[in-house]
Formats: structure tokens, sequence, C-alpha cells
């Protein structure tokens, strides 16, 4: 239930923020070029909060969070008096319709960088991209565990996460690739990645096993990186910090022992006996552990225990030198997700990456809980990815409308209504088509 709430509590911040930047875009640029702004809202349906400001909008939040608009004055919407008729949107230049229009997409970019510059100065932990046993390919072209990456066909890693990224990218090209890595002495060498030979019927996440490079497992020691409120061992009065040294008398080697031990041993009774060090002294604590049932009918016993954080590398600058990092951060997710869209349009990536509101709710929440640098993170890439969907040339979108624009330039005279009211129709079809598509793939992942 507390992943739920947290879910849906985090799930509405992200949105709430993305779409009030997006909204305040059109909405300024609006405003500068003397356009009347008749209502800014956040949310579609019934209005929970409204006022009218001293410009005479209307602002509003209203009870569905899925995305918001700005209204102006538009003689096509009605009567509108002669005294205020130049302040009509469709009274202003091409040039100036493109300026309001672009103007959501271009907040969300400038978003997106303000997010990865605070994300750098911050400090974002994660893990050095260290190599485990290598399959594959990867074994074959001669990685051996312990090498780290230093460098993804010519582009500099120095996380996990940004290995991560460079691979999926790799592997959907198919390309043979050059891979820099660093050995446990400090020496550096070049190795060659036979990715061409990973047949292209796999979609990204079976050709990504197919190259056969994945993160070596930290590993942890037996000590409590947090006891998760209202499970059995908080309850039990399990601490952070505590040194487990054994469970029903069975010696703990490490964490990844510590939850052998707990299945083992809660196997026979759901009742065991922690024995931890603390401040010093050994006490001996007593605690039920629970059971769970998965997908695949196996039962779990858990205690709700979380280890000590081992992340070992952190991306930081500072607040100068975080800005062009920031800026580069930007565009390079901006080309990946280009190329990744590129990608699934002829079928080289899996349409199920796409996700609906029960998968943003649940990244953002599971984002949040990495802590900040990390949630910085995930705006960014959803203010991009919002902004990027907008400049799509699909009608009703941002994009549809620049579109039209663009056409009007060409042939010196806008689009007819009538080519507008069927583009509208076919942006609905196509907008419902993608939103059915994500709601899918969001109950693909809930069911079993």
């Amino acid at each position: 239930m507390t992943e739920f709430l947290g879910s849906v509590g985090w799930f509405i911040v992200t949105l709430g923020l993305l779409i009030t930047f997006h909204e305040f875009g059109h909405y300024w640029v609006a405003r500068r070029l003397g356009v009347r702004v008749l209502r800014f809202s956040v949310g579609f349906g019934r209005p929970l909060w409204r006022r009218v400001g001293r410009d005479g909008t209307e602002y509003v939040v209203a009870a569905i969070p899925l995305g918001g608009y700005v209204r102006m004055l538009d003689e096509r919407d009605g009567a509108v008096p002669p005294s205020i008729a130049a302040q009509s949107f469709n009274r202003q230049s091409v040039w100036a319709r493109i300026a309001i229009v672009a103007a959501g997409p271009l907040a969300n970019i400038l978003f997106a960088i303000g997010a990865f510059w605070l994300m750098f100065v911050v400090g974002k932990p994660d893990f050095r991209p260290v190599i485990d046993e290598p399959t594959g390919i990867a074994a074959t072209a001669g990685l051996v565990a312990g090498d780290e990456l230093v460098r993804i066909d010519g582009r500099a890693v120095a996380t996990w996460s940004e290995a991560t990224i460079e691979l999926v990218r790799v592997a959907l090209a198919r390309e043979d690739v050059e891979i820099e890595v660093r050995e446990p002495d400090g020496d550096t060498r070049a190795v060659r990645l036979a990715v061409s030979t990973v047949p292209r019927h796999l979609d990204e996440r079976e050709a990504l096993a197919g190259i056969g490079l994945r993160a070596r497992p930290p590993v942890a020691p037996a000590v409590v990186g947090r006891a998760i409120a209202g499970r059995p061992a908080a309850t039990a009065g399990l601490r952070a910090g505590d040194a487990i040294e054994s469970v029903n008398g069975r010696p703990v080697a490490d964490f990844r022992a510590l939850i052998e031990i707990v299945q083992a041993e809660a196997a026979r009774s759901p009742r065991l006996e922690f024995a931890v060090r603390r401040d010093g002294e050994r006490i001996v604590i007593p605690v039920e552990a629970e059971a769970t049932r998965g997908a695949d009918g196996a039962v779990r016993f858990t205690v709700g225990i979380a280890p000590p954080d081992l992340r070992d590398a952190v991306r930081r600058h500072g607040p100068l030198s975080a800005l062009p990092a920031a800026v580069a951060e930007t565009w390079r997710m901006t080309t990946t997700t280009f190329e990744f869209l590129g990608r699934m349009l002829v079928g080289h990536a899996s349409l199920e990456n796409l996700a609906g509101p029960v998968g943003i709710a649940q990244t953002a929440n599971s984002s949040a809980s990495l802590g900040l640098a990390w949630f910085l993170s995930f705006l960014a890439l959803m203010s991009l990815s919002i902004g990027i969907l907008n400049l799509l040339p699909i009608p009703i979108l941002d994009g549809g409308h620049l579109m039209y624009y663009l056409i009007e330039i060409v042939k010196g005279s806008p689009v007819s209504e009538r080519v507008m009211a069927a583009g509208q129709y076919v942006g609905l079809l196509m907008l419902a088509g993608l939103m059915g598509l994500a709601f899918y793939n969001d109950l693909a992942r809930l069911l079993p």
C-alpha cells in the first residue's frame, strides 16, 4: 500500500511539474507577443482550484493530471469584440504562431537542462562499470571479470548507467564496436565486439544478453542499511547499522549469505533469531519472517532489510562546469531518444518499451527512493520525452501545428479548415493508439 501511494504521489508531482513548465512556455511567449490568454490549465476535467489573475487569465488545476492546455483568444472559436481582435491568436503572423507553439517543447528542453545541471551539482551516486564474468561475444573478444568499461564506441562512460545506455544503443545498431577497458592493475586495452553477429530477430534485451556484458554484483557486508518501516525487522527492533552475526545460530558472512540463510531457516519456521552487534554489544532479536508468493508460484520469505549503499561512483560537477555537462547530457539523451524512436518505427526496437501512467508512476517512485539526484535525472528524461513527443508531426500535437505553419509558409496561405479538421481526427486516432499501446504494456507488466 505504501508503494502504491508513493507511486501515485510521485506521479502527480512529476506530471504536475512538467506540464506546468510546458504550458508556461506557450503562455509566456503568447503574452510577450500580445496574445490574450483566456485559460491556463494544468490537468483536464473538473476544476479542483481556479483563480482569475489581474491579466484576465483564468488559472486552473483540474482533476485529471494527464496533460494541460493554454486557451488563447481566437476568432475561430467564436465572436471576438473588435476592440481586442488584434490580440487573437489567429491574427498573429505565422512566425509568431510558430514561436508560441514551439515554446512548449522548448520549455521542456530547458527544464531538462536545468534538472541535469542540478543533478550534477548534487552528485548522482552510481556503480563503476566493472563487469562480471562475460559470456557470448564479450567472452569471445577476450574480456574478463574485473575489467572496467572506459569507452564504448568512442563515448566515455564513468558509471554503469551510462554504460547500459551505450550498450543498448550498440545492441540496436548491430554494428561491430570498439570498447576500451581498464584492467584491475590499471592498464587499458581496446577490444572489438562483433555485435553484427547478434541475430536481427532478437529485441534489444535479448541482443544485450547476447553481447554478454553485465555488472559485477557488489558484495555487501551483513549490515542493516535500512530497516523498512512497518516490516518485520523494523517492528522487531532492528536498526540501520546493526551488524548481523548470525541467524538461528548460523554465521552470516555477507548480505548475499544472509538472504540464503533467511530463506532456508524461515522455510522450517518463520520465527528467526537475529544475533547482531550494536555499539559493541551483542544482542539477540527475534524476527517473524513474512511469506510472499511470486507470480511463478514460488514462496519467498522477507524481513524488510535493505543492504548498505555500496555505490562507488558519483557523477558530480561544480556549479559552472555542470552547465556544459548538462547541455551535453541533454543532447546525448535527445539523440539517443530519436535514434530509439526511429528503430521502434522500423521494428528494430520493441514497442514494449512504451510505458503508460502505471509504468511512469512506478519509475518515478523507484527513482525518488534512490535519492534526489536520481529523481532529477528521471525528471529530465521525462521532460525531454514530453518535448520530443510534442514535436512529432502528428496533428493535435505541437509538432502537427508546426507542420501546418511550415506548409503555410511554403504555399503562402493557411491550411484550410477542412484539412485541419481532418488532421485533428487523424491525430486523435494516432494518439489514442499510442496511449492504448502504452496502457496495454502497463497491464502486461502488472499481470502474470
